[in-house]
Protein backbone atom coordinates (compact mmCIF):
# COMPACT_ATOMS: atom_id res chain seq x y z
CA UNK A 1 0.00 0.00 0.00
CA UNK A 2 0.95 3.69 -0.99
CA UNK A 3 0.21 6.32 0.80
CA UNK A 4 -1.54 9.52 -0.40
CA UNK A 5 0.64 12.71 -1.52
CA UNK A 6 -1.21 14.61 0.85
CA UNK A 7 -0.17 12.02 3.49
CA UNK A 8 3.11 11.70 2.16
CA UNK A 9 3.60 15.52 2.57
CA UNK A 10 2.83 16.73 6.39
CA UNK A 11 5.29 13.28 6.89
CA UNK A 12 8.20 14.41 4.93
CA UNK A 13 7.79 17.75 6.27
CA UNK A 14 7.85 15.76 9.74
CA UNK A 15 10.99 14.07 8.54
CA UNK A 16 12.82 17.07 7.08
CA UNK A 17 12.87 18.53 10.47
CA UNK A 18 13.77 15.50 12.45
CA UNK A 19 16.49 15.06 9.86
CA UNK A 20 17.71 18.92 10.18
CA UNK A 21 17.68 18.55 14.63
CA UNK A 22 19.49 15.22 14.43
CA UNK A 23 22.18 17.01 11.56
CA UNK A 24 22.62 19.84 14.46
CA UNK A 25 22.44 17.63 17.48
CA UNK A 26 25.37 15.02 15.90
CA UNK A 27 27.54 18.44 14.85
CA UNK A 28 27.78 19.11 18.73
CA UNK A 29 30.21 16.73 20.00
CA UNK A 30 32.15 18.68 22.59
CA UNK A 31 30.68 15.70 24.94
CA UNK A 32 32.84 13.47 23.72
CA UNK A 33 36.14 15.10 24.55
CA UNK A 34 38.66 13.42 26.61
CA UNK A 35 39.13 14.88 30.09
CA UNK A 36 42.36 14.02 32.30
CA UNK A 37 42.34 14.88 35.77
CA UNK A 38 44.58 13.65 39.18
CA UNK A 39 41.20 12.92 41.11
CA UNK A 40 40.65 9.49 40.29
CA UNK A 41 36.71 9.55 41.55
CA UNK A 42 36.65 12.49 38.50
CA UNK A 43 38.76 10.46 36.08
CA UNK A 44 35.28 7.88 36.44
CA UNK A 45 33.33 10.33 36.42
CA UNK A 46 34.43 12.13 33.26
CA UNK A 47 34.40 8.31 31.63
CA UNK A 48 31.22 7.94 32.86
CA UNK A 49 29.68 11.11 30.89
CA UNK A 50 32.09 10.50 27.70
CA UNK A 51 30.58 6.94 27.74
CA UNK A 52 27.22 8.24 27.65
CA UNK A 53 27.76 10.69 25.39
CA UNK A 54 29.12 8.16 22.91
CA UNK A 55 26.07 6.29 23.18
CA UNK A 56 23.94 9.11 22.50
CA UNK A 57 25.63 10.26 19.12
CA UNK A 58 25.67 6.20 18.19
CA UNK A 59 21.97 6.11 19.32
CA UNK A 60 21.03 10.02 16.99
CA UNK A 61 23.35 8.58 14.32
CA UNK A 62 20.70 5.50 13.72
CA UNK A 63 17.74 7.43 14.01
CA UNK A 64 19.51 9.60 11.36
CA UNK A 65 19.86 6.68 9.14
CA UNK A 66 16.35 5.57 10.14
CA UNK A 67 15.06 8.88 9.12
CA UNK A 68 17.03 9.88 5.87
CA UNK A 69 15.84 5.90 4.60
CA UNK A 70 12.47 7.19 5.29
CA UNK A 71 12.46 10.15 3.38
CA UNK A 72 13.98 7.78 0.49
CA UNK A 73 10.84 5.96 1.10
CA UNK A 74 8.80 8.97 0.29
CA UNK A 75 10.63 9.82 -2.63
CA UNK A 76 10.16 6.85 -4.14
CA UNK A 77 6.71 6.12 -3.23
CA UNK A 78 6.75 3.50 -0.73
CA UNK A 79 6.46 5.20 2.07
CA UNK A 80 3.86 3.63 4.66
CA UNK A 81 4.41 0.28 2.99
CA UNK A 82 6.12 -2.40 5.52
CA UNK A 83 9.91 -3.20 3.67
CA UNK A 84 9.21 -6.84 5.19
CA UNK A 85 5.60 -7.92 4.13
CA UNK A 86 4.51 -4.70 2.22
CA UNK A 87 1.56 -3.80 3.84
CA UNK A 88 0.71 -0.97 5.29
CA UNK A 89 2.02 0.58 8.20
CA UNK A 90 -0.76 1.83 10.54
CA UNK A 91 -1.43 5.85 10.75
CA UNK A 92 -1.14 5.63 14.79
CA UNK A 93 2.30 3.72 14.23
CA UNK A 94 3.11 6.35 11.10
CA UNK A 95 2.25 9.19 13.66
CA UNK A 96 4.34 8.15 16.48
CA UNK A 97 7.19 7.17 14.57
CA UNK A 98 6.92 8.67 11.30
CA UNK A 99 10.85 6.68 9.97
CA UNK A 100 8.75 3.34 11.10
CA UNK A 101 9.93 0.65 8.05
CA UNK A 102 8.50 -2.23 9.30
CA UNK A 103 4.13 -3.02 10.46
CA UNK A 104 3.84 -3.72 14.52
CA UNK A 105 4.00 -7.22 13.74
CA UNK A 106 7.02 -7.46 11.54
CA UNK A 107 8.74 -5.14 13.81
CA UNK A 108 7.84 -7.28 17.18
CA UNK A 109 9.62 -10.26 14.76
CA UNK A 110 12.80 -8.07 14.00
CA UNK A 111 13.31 -7.04 17.81
CA UNK A 112 12.86 -10.70 19.02
CA UNK A 113 15.14 -12.39 16.59
CA UNK A 114 17.82 -9.31 17.58
CA UNK A 115 17.36 -10.38 20.95
CA UNK A 116 17.79 -13.88 20.22
CA UNK A 117 20.38 -12.88 18.77
CA UNK A 118 22.11 -11.30 21.40
CA UNK A 119 21.33 -13.59 24.22
CA UNK A 120 22.87 -16.47 21.51
CA UNK A 121 26.06 -14.33 21.07
CA UNK A 122 26.58 -13.27 25.14
CA UNK A 123 26.29 -17.66 25.76
CA UNK A 124 28.61 -17.84 23.25
CA UNK A 125 30.85 -15.08 25.06
CA UNK A 126 29.91 -16.86 28.31
CA UNK A 127 31.01 -20.40 27.08
CA UNK A 128 34.21 -19.27 25.83
CA UNK A 129 35.03 -17.67 28.88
Amino acid sequence: MKTTATNTTGFQDILTRKEAELIRVLRNRDDIAIEKSADQMDEIQYATERDLAICNVDRDSILLREVKAALRRVGDGSFGACVQCEEAISPKRLAAVPWAQRCIQCQEAADRDRQQGTESFNETLVNAA
